[in-house]
Parts: structure tokens; sequence; C-alpha cells
């Protein structure tokens, strides 16, 4: 299998098939991937793709929701240009065969629906079971395409950079690969480099993320120099189900798009009492509200309910979310479900401009890796599709203009100083104390004395990790875990720089929203 490409993409969601589908008649493009192909959270994503496509709605009014939902922190300009592009994305998308959800009675011919914070209808989907529809698709024409070659299985440890060759020219030259089922680490050359790992979601305990979202191309830019920016804002979805035996499986917002209600327990309605747009509310008003009812009556979750609504109209539109339930003794045409929120979307991260590029020539990050200006403080519902794709088309087209560029001779991972790992229960110990306290000290409500406490512990823990990877050999949990403890103290640094509370961010210390929207950035 070659190892030196034009274009190594770390990361196979939605930004990084799309770069990869543009850029790959033209470029030769690597694709790493630590499980299989879709595995990760594009796959997972239910609502649906955010764009202006009927005609009663407006690129100004989607703008309009966008900044209100970021609490006045988004960047107008990209805002626009994201919002602009949202209609050649989806068309895109359907020339490639997505089966999105049809409507004849809809001026576009499809099912739009709506989620909290969106003025119109204006969210295209497949059923309930968008991301997987658009990720099967893409997937058979990466793996048919005879310039696209896929590392799956690979965990990326480092990315390599001139400062770490010893060259005048830093820029970024590649990254060093585990290949998890026979422990080999490659070294994988490339003109271009592409972080498109997803978010951070599995450094809380309760998370709507899969396994893989460890916070691994926000750590690795890090490492290598990158600025990061709004870190502290991460969305805690409101409604994931409360379960045993349920694990990250979420409820789309669409549930209450479509009619479903949020109540106690005793089927008291408590959003009315929050918020005049109750159950759409954007998602940190709406996850507040729960976090605060359920503290308040000592709740361990609070119900969602869309009984109410016809049988064939819920088995219709929510057939996955339903089946889903079933198998938890469920029917959500006749029973609330029982939700809880969970940490859901890193909106901060490597900050990258609107071609993708960041501080590292090279070097580019996309989706939900990087920090772009869009989201602000609270990204606005099925805003994240739509950004993998603006950004990874701007990515490709930004790439396909570079001219080429030498790449040297990448040396050897060195293993001739480590040996196998004695005691690997330290790394699920390790892992279990930090999802635990970062749940506790830096979770839906924070202050200043629980954020300093993550940070002591995160201290104590980035020393074990160190030591551990400094003696013995890599192995995926390990990298995952040095990953997590990396983006935890970028949450928690600028979770303790921001004085105020704003959008996902709130503090009892500083309650107050002060009258200029600034982010937070963090330089290495």
């Amino acid at each position: 299998m070659p190892t030196r490409f034009d274009v190594l993409i770390i990361g196979t969601g939605l930004a990084g098939l799309t770069l990869a589908l543009h850029s790959a008649d033209r470029k030769r493009v690597a694709l790493v991937t630590k499980k299989q192909l879709i595995d990760g959270a594009s796959d997972w994503a239910q609502g649906g793709i955010a764009a202006v496509l009927a005609g009663d709605d407006t690129t100004e009014s989607h703008i309009r929701d966008t900044l209100v939902a970021s609490a006045g922190l988004s960047n107008a300009q990209v805002t626009r240009h994201v919002v602009e592009h949202g209609r050649d994305c989806i068309q895109w998308l359907i020339s490639q065969g997505v089966p999105f959800t049809r409507d004849a009675a809809s001026d576009t011919g499809y099912h739009l629906t709506t989620e909290g914070g969106h003025s119109h209808r204006r969210v295209i989907h497949a059923a309930d079971a968008t991301g997987h529809a658009v990720q099967a698709t893409l997937e058979s024409k990466v793996r048919a395409h005879p310039n696209i070659t896929l590392f799956e299985h690979h965990n990326t440890i480092d990315l390599i950079t001139g400062a770490k060759l010893g060259l005048t020219d830093n820029r970024c030259y590649g990254c060093y690969a585990l290949e998890t089922e026979t422990g080999k680490v490659h070294a994988i050359a490339a003109q271009h480099t592409v972080l498109a790992t997803g978010g951070a979601g599995k450094v809380y305990l309760y998370t709507t993320n899969p396994d893989t979202s460890t916070g691994d191309g926000i750590a690795m830019g890090w490492r290598a120099g990158c600025r990061v920016a709004n870190m502290e804002f991460i969305q805690f979805h409101p409604t994931c189900l409360y379960h045993p035996q349920a694990k990250s499986f979420l409820i789309s917002e669409a549930v209450r798009g479509e009619g479903g209600i949020l109540t106690l327990p005793d089927g008291t309605r408590f959003m009315t009492g929050h918020d005049p747009r109750a159950e759409l509310a954007p998602r940190d008003i709406v996850a507040r509200a729960i976090d605060y009812e359920m503290k308040k009556h000592g709740l361990e979750c609070v119900h969602l309910d869309i009984s109410h609504q016809p049988a064939d109209f819920i088995r219709a539109h929510f057939p996955t979310i339903y089946a889903r339930c079933l198998d938890f003794g469920i029917d959500i045409t006749r029973q609330p479900i029982p939700v809880v929120p969970a940490a859901h979307y890193t909106c901060g991260g490597i900050m990258a401009d609107r071609s993708g590029r960041t501080d590292l020539p090279g070097l580019y990050a996309i989706g939900e890796t990087a920090f772009t200006g869009l989201h602000g403080a609270n990204r606005l519902a099925s805003n994240s599709l739509l950004e993998c794709l603006v950004f990874g088309m701007a990515a490709s087209s930004d790439i396909l203009a570079q001219p080429a560029m030498p790449c040297p001779d990448l040396p050897q991972w060195d293993e001739s100083r480590v040996t196998d790992a004695d005691e690997e229960i330290v790394i699920s110990h390790n892992w279990d104390e930090l999802r635990r306290f970062m749940w506790d000290y830096v979770g839906i409500v924070r202050t200043n004395k629980r954020l300093e406490r993550a940070l002591h512990r995160i201290r104590l823990l980035q020393e074990e990790i160190h030591d551990y990877y400094a003696n013995f050999r890599v192995t995926n949990d390990l990298l995952e875990l040095r990953n997590l403890v990396t983006t935890a103290e970028l949450i928690v640094r600028s979770a303790l720089m921001r004085h105020e509370s704003r959008g996902l961010h709130f503090s009892l210390d500083y309650p107050d929203t002060l009258a200029e929207a600034r982010n937070t950035i963090l330089v290495r």
C-alpha cells in the first residue's frame, strides 16, 4: 500500500468524504479512519441538513436564526458564506443519489421539517436517519474511486511537521498512524493534510457521540502549534434516551419539531415557563431547562411525549427512533420517552479560515474539528452537516488551486526505547476518572471552583499519561486517552477565561452576558 499522497484526510465523516470526492479526480487521496469508513458521528446524525430550499424561506432568515442561536458570537460573513452555499450542497448530494424523504405537496418535492431555533421549515432529511443515508451513499462512491486509498483501522498518533523534522520550513508533511489490528506504525506523507476527525463528546460521561469522538484532530492540531478557539462551548443535546441499556442513543430534535412536548413524570409541561419558544427554543436553553427541572425535583430524567400525534405519522417520520425505543419496551405512539441531556457537539476547535486553512501551512481543519466562526456560542440545529459540506468543498477548491510541493522522506516510527505496557488497567481507570469529573465539574452549569478542581485533576492525569506514552508502545486506548485529556484541558482553560454566561457556557459566578461578544482564543 502506498504511503505518499497528494491529500491525506484524517477522518471519514461527511466533511472528509466530501473533500475526498471533490479532490480525487485530480489528486491521489488517502483516507485514514480509526474504525471502518463510516463509523463516526456523521453516520449517527438523525435530523437532517438545514438549507434554504422552500419558496417562503430566505437566506436572510437562515442567517438571522443562526446568529440568534449563537448568542451573538457567530461570524456574520462566515455565516452568510455557509448559508448561501446550502442549496448547491443539497443539489450535489441529490446528484450523488442521497434518498431524501419526498413530499409531493412541497414546492421543493422534498419533505422539510423544522427544529429548535429555526423560523422556517428548512431541514431536508431522509426519514430520521439522514446521516446514515448520506454516508452510505458517499461511501459506495469513495470505495469505488481508483484515486482514493483507504486506511481503515488506523489511529493517527500525531502530525509530522517541519519543526519535528528539524527543517526551517515548518509546514505539515503528513502523520504517523497506528494500524490497530497489527500494532504497526506507518509514516504517511502528503502535500496537504486535513483534520476531519469530528468532536470530543467522549470527554464526558454521558454523550450522544460514538466511541470514536475523542478530540483527536483538535489535540493533534494543538500539539502541532495551531490555535484553538471557543472550546468552552460544548453543546449538550437536550434529549438522549434514558435507559440502562441504551448507550448514546439520540432522540432527534425533529421529534420536538413535529409537536413533541417535554414533561415532568407527572405529565406537567415545563418548557413554557422557561422560554416563549417552549420546546423549539435553541438547544442550550432547552438543555439548561431540563437540567434545572431535574435538580429542582430530584429526577433522573424527564419525558418527551409525541404520543398525541397519529401512530402512522410517528412510525413514518421516526422509524428508527420508534424501532429503537420499542427494543427497550417503549412504544412512543402510546408512551412518553424518558430523556436526559448529554454532550453532543463541540462548537470550538482548531482555528480555520473559509478555505479550511489552519495556522500551519499544509494543514487544513474541517467539520466539527474546526472552529470556523459559524456556530458561535451555540450551534443551530442541523447546521453541522451543512458546515461539513461547505467547508469540505471549499478546502478541496483551495487544495486543487495550490502548486505541487516537495515532500521530504519521513523517518520511520522509533520504538527502540519502549516496551509493552505491563498495567493497561491504568488507562481504563484514568479514562473513567476523566469522563466522570468532566461531567461533574464542567457540565451544563459551571463555577470557577468546579473548573479549578477539574484542571487540577487534569494536570495529574497528564503527568501520568505523558510518562506512559514515553515508556510504552502506543495502543489505540492510550492514544485516545492522551487526546481526550488534552482536549479536556482546552475546554477547562477556555471556560475559566470566559467571565460571563453566554450560549452553551453558563457560570454561576458570572451569570450576566457582557455587552461585547468575543471569542476565546488559546495560543500554544
